[in-house]
């Protein structure tokens, strides 16, 4: 259960901070930390207006979209010391699919509006999609095979046991984690959330008919996933052994420095082409494959 509190509190700061850090970095005051929940506060009290090109589709895919990463959120263990709500072995393929219908939800949405730039950005996601999920899978198969466990509470609990070996592999799973986390939110390099062509949008173009109370949930589970990676991210790097009071310390600083390198990262990096994002999670990928052979090889 303090799992899954915790995911939800940083879930409401995690995106405020980002922004707080690139408007300091550009010289700007920037907005107040709590301003993304202000603004979902806003949308849940608007009706959401339909297209009548539109089916059923639209006006349930939001609400099955953050179901499904919010049912993924309770997969999700703080370490060892506060496992996650459900735990079984191979719960991490669950969570995986958990979030592939989310994104398939996103994608009919898109299509069911009748948008031709709609339908654009979900070819684009489902590409994307499809790029980036070897990547996760490959590294939680070198996690599963260093520590003989097959669900994340096993494997976020041991792999750090193995000395240096896990320290390396932890530096380098959070490494990967962290690009994945910017390809499922669509941040920099792959999107920019603040764009306004719509001929390069890949994750706004789907959700350009959606308003009111279905943009506040689309909203909400772009914050689920921010923290949920931020999550496994901390998993990765924090060691075991410390006290449940030190260790929720710690889980907080640690999520607080991946906003700001998030946000930081983002004041200097710029958007790749289109045409280069594929050879960038491709890359991913390739590390989470070095990561299995370096498992491969210390078994």
């Amino acid at each position: 259960m303090i799992a899954i509190l915790f995911i939800l509190l940083y879930a409401a700061l995690f995106l405020g901070i980002v922004q707080r850090v690139r408007s300091i970095l550009s010289g700007r005051k920037g907005p107040k930390i709590l301003q993304p929940v202000y603004n979902i506060i806003l949308l849940l009290r608007k009706g959401s207006v339909f297209s009548q090109t539109s089916s059923i589709i639209v006006q349930l895919a939001p609400t099955i979209s953050v179901c499904a990463t919010l049912t993924a959120a309770l997969l999700v263990p703080l370490g060892k010391s506060f496992p996650s709500i459900f735990a079984f072995d191979s719960d991490f393929v669950l969570f995986a699919c958990l979030l592939a219908l989310g994104r398939f939800a996103y994608m009919l949405n898109a299509m069911d509006a009748g948008s031709s730039f709609q339908g654009m950005g979900a070819s684009r996601e489902a590409l994307f999609g499809l790029l980036i999920e070897p990547a996760f899978f490959v590294l939680l198969g070198a996690l599963a095979l260093l520590t003989g466990n097959t669900s994340f509470s096993g494997i976020m609990g041991d792999f750090r046991s193995h000395g240096i070996n896990g320290v390396a592999m932890g530096v380098l799973s959070a490494f990967v984690l962290f690009n994945i986390m910017l390809v499922e939110t669509g941040r920099m390099p792959v999107d920019d959330s603040k764009t306004h062509l719509e001929l390069t949008m890949i994750h706004e173009a789907m959700v350009l008919d959606n308003s009111g109370f279905d943009l506040a949930l689309i909203q909400i589970n772009a914050l689920l996933k921010f923290s949920i990676f931020g999550t496994l991210i901390c998993g990765c790097l924090i060691p075991e052994g410390i006290l449940h009071v030190s260790y929720l310390l710690i889980y907080l600083t640690v999520m607080l420095l991946c906003a700001v390198v998030l946000g930081w990262f983002e004041s200097y990096r710029v958007r790749f082409p289109l045409v280069k994002n594929a050879s960038y999670m491709l890359a991913i990928s390739a590390i989470s494959l070095i990561a299995f052979f370096a498992a491969a090889a210390l078994v």
